[in-house]
C-alpha cells in the first residue's frame, strides 16, 4: 500500500526529473543552436530533416549512457572519471569548465542581442541585466526548485513561440517528411555539429548532475532516470524540429536569409515584425537558460574536487556568470576563443562518454548494476563519431591560426 509520504516522494522525484530534462534541453538550446539550425536548413532544405533524425538517435544513445552511469553511481562526472583513472576527473573538469566559460560568453551575447531586438537596448546594458536575472536564480534559498521552474517556464515559452512562427510560415511538411526518410543530400559535418551542440561538452551532464544534487540516484530509480534522459533529448528535438519547419517555410519559397543573422531574418521574413520580436524572445530565453545551465554544470564539475568550491557553490556559480559577462562587456565577443571552445566541445564528448562507458563495467563504481551491452555498443559508435568531429574542429583551429 502506498503511503502519503511515498506518493509525495514520487511526485518530488518526478518534478526533479522533469526539471533535469528541461535543464539539459535548455542548456542545448542556445544562440548557436538557433544559428546552426537556420544555416543548415537553408543549405540542405528538406533533407536536413534526415540529419536531424540521425542526430536525435545519437543524442539519445549518448544521454542514456551518461545519465544511467551517473544515476546508478550517485557520483558526478568528474568523480566517476577519477574512479576510472586517478587524475582523469581533474582533466575532464578543467576541460568542461574552460569550454563552459567560453560558451557562456556567447550565451551572454545571445541574451543581450535578444533584449536589443525586443527593446533596442544597448548590448552591454542588456548583458548586465540578463546576467542579473540569471544570478537571482542562484540567490534563492531553494536554488534547485528555482532552477527547475525557470528552465521549465522559458523552455515551454520558446517552444510555443517557435510553434507560432512555424505555423505562420506554412512549411512544406509533406516534403519534409519524405526527405527525412529519403534525403537528397547529406552532410556528416552537419551531423556532428548538431550532436556536439546537443550532447557535447557540459550539456549532457547538466541534467545528470542535477539528479545527483537532488538525491535521485540508485538502481531503484534507473527506470525514471532513463525516462528523464530521453525526455531531455525529446524537448530539445521538438524545438529543433519546429525551428527547422519554421525556417524551411521561408527558404522553400526561394527567399535567402541574411547571413549576418540567419534565424532573425527567417522569423522576420516568415511572420513580419511580430515574428522578429518573437525571435528576440526566443533568443533571450535561449541565451539566458544556457547561461544558467552552463554556469551550474561547469561549477558542478569542480565542486567535489575543492572543499572551498563545495562550501561556496552558489557563490562560485554567480562568480562564473559575472566573469562571463565582464569578458563580454569589456572585450566583446572574442571570436578566436569561441572557435577554440567549439573545438573543445568536439573533443569533450568522446572523452567524457568514453569514460562513462569504462565506468559502466566497473563494479567499484556501479556495483551489481548491469549496463545493457547494446547501449555500450551504441556508446562506442558515438565516441568514434565524436573523435571524427573533434578532428574536424581542430582542422578549423589550424586554418584559423
Amino acid at each position: 500500500m502506498l503511503t502519503k509520504q511515498t506518493l509525495n516522494g514520487k511526485k518530488s522525484n518526478r518534478s526533479v526529473l522533469i526539471g533535469a530534462a528541461f535543464l539539459m534541453a535548455t542548456s542545448a538550446i542556445g544562440p548557436g543552436f538557433l544559428t546552426q539550425t537556420a544555416v543548415f536548413t537553408e543549405k540542405y532544405m528538406a533533407s536536413f530533416g534526415f540529419i536531424i533524425l540521425l542526430s536525435i538517435l545519437i543524442d539519445i544513445g549518448a544521454q542514456m549512457n551518461v545519465w544511467r552511469v551517473i544515476g546508478v553511481s550517485g557520483m558526478r562526472g568528474q568523480d566517476v572519471a577519477n574512479k576510472v583513472l586517478p587524475g582523469l576527473g581533474y582533466f575532464v573538469a578543467g576541460l568542461v569548465a574552460l569550454g563552459g566559460l567560453a560558451f557562456n560568453i556567447g550565451n551572454i551575447a545571445g541574451a543581450s542581442m535578444g533584449m536589443n531586438v525586443l527593446f533596442g537596448m544597448d548590448m552591454k546594458v542588456a548583458a548586465i541585466i540578463s546576467a542579473a536575472v540569471a544570478i537571482i536564480i542562484f540567490v534563492s534559498k531553494e536554488m534547485g526548485k528555482a532552477l527547475d521552474t525557470f528552465t521549465k517556464i522559458l523552455g515551454g515559452l520558446m517552444i510555443l513561440v517557435v510553434l507560432y512562427v512555424a505555423i505562420s510560415t506554412s512549411p512544406p511538411v509533406g516534403q519534409a517528411v519524405i526527405r527525412t526518410i529519403a534525403p537528397e543530400t547529406f552532410s556528416f559535418l552537419a551531423l556532428i555539429t548538431l550532436v556536439g551542440g546537443t550532447v557535447g561538452g557540459y550539456i549532457t551532464f547538466a541534467g545528470g548532475h542535477r539528479l545527483v544534487d537532488a538525491g535521485v540516484t540508485g538502481v531503484e530509480n534507473i527506470g525514471e532516470i532513463t525516462k528523464g534522459s530521453v525526455a531531455g533529448i525529446i524537448i530539445a528535438s521538438v524545438m529543433r524540429i519546429l525551428l527547422f519547419l519554421a525556417i524551411l517555410g521561408v527558404v522553400s519559397k526561394g527567399v535567402h536569409l541574411d547571413p549576418t543573422n540567419p534565424p532573425a531574418s527567417a522569423f522576420k521574413l516568415g511572420a513580419g515584425m511580430i515574428g522578429y520580436k518573437f525571435f528576440g524572445v526566443v533568443l533571450w530565453a535561449a541565451g539566458i537558460t544556457s547561461v544558467v545551465g552552463a554556469a551550474y554544470t561547469s561549477v558542478s564539475f569542480i565542486r567535489s574536487l575543492s572543499s572551498v568550491v563545495e562550501k561556496y557553490n552558489r557563490q562560485f556559480i554567480m562568480g562564473f556568470i559575472v566573469a562571463s559577462t565582464l569578458i563580454f562587456v569589456t572585450i566583446g565577443k572574442p571570436v578566436h576563443l569561441l572557435i577554440l571552445a567549439g573545438a573543445l566541445n568536439g573533443l569533450i564528448l568522446p572523452v567524457t562518454l568514453g569514460t562513462m562507458l569504462l565506468a559502466s563495467t566497473n563494479k567499484n563504481i556501479i556495483g551489481d548494476y548491469k549496463h545493457p551491452k547494446w547501449l555500450i555498443a551504441v556508446g562506442i559508435l558515438i565516441v568514434l563519431i565524436g573523435v571524427i568531429g573533434g578532428y574536424q574542429s581542430m582542422l578549423g583551429i589550424k586554418a584559423l591560426f
